[in-house]
């Protein structure tokens, strides 16, 4: 399997900390996306929307959209799980990284960042303003879906915790406070001590 990356794409960064959870052997390629490597024709046609991650399976299918691969990596290697054997906290787990991954996450892509740049005249300002207003949003509603012990929902990572870290990631990069989330906090710390979570980071990343 190869793994079309971008080693600050939170996305991307998703699907790095689900490969390092399952010990699972896959093969890396670089998108630089400041580069605009994915607008490549090569690369696009692997991934329409021109974004990253994209997982090209041994057979040449593609799988694109960070949870859609996560899902199929979940399947394909079932130990350990990605989601809670009770059947609530699995449903919360996973409205809990669809909150992160629908809600969050796309209002502060570079997609969109670009697109207030280039249709609305956006200034570096208010751009970052933009960022700190939907991302706190966000993590408000997240502070109270979850219930550390240590992880989002029980004593092992699961989904809600593989989308959490990366946009703790992207909250401090774009300075939005966190003192009111002490839950997100104590999720965030727990996940910094275990070993599949510092192999994923951005910064261990080759292309960083």
């Amino acid at each position: 399997m190869i793994l079309y990356d971008y080693f600050r794409s939170s996305a991307a960064y998703r699907v790095r900390i689900a490969i390092a959870l399952k010990g699972l052997d896959v093969e890396r390629r670089h998108v630089h996306l400041l580069r605009s490597e994915q607008r490549d024709p090569g690369y696009r046609a692997k991934s329409p929307l021109a974004i990253v991650p994209t997982l090209e399976l041994d057979d040449g299918r593609l799988i694109t959209q960070s949870l859609a691969i996560i899902d199929y990596l979940d399947a394909l290697q079932p130990d350990p799980p990605l989601l809670p054997s009770d059947a609530v906290l699995a449903a919360q787990a996973r409205a809990t990284a669809l909150t992160i991954a629908c809600e969050i996450h796309p209002l502060a892509n570079l997609r969109v960042i670009e697109a207030l740049q280039r249709q609305f005249g956006a200034k570096d300002v208010e751009i970052a303003s933009w960022r700190r207003l939907w991302i706190s949003e966000g993590l408000k509603a997240v502070e109270a879906l979850i219930a550390p012990a240590p992880f989002a929902f029980g004593a092992e990572p699961s989904l809600a915790d593989i989308c959490l870290v990366p946009q703790v990631y992207n909250a401090r990069r774009f300075d939005v406070p966190l003192d009111a989330c002490p839950r997100i906090l104590a999720v965030d710390a727990a996940c910094a001590m275990h070993p599949a979570f510092l192999q994923a980071h951005p910064q261990a990343q080759p292309d960083a």
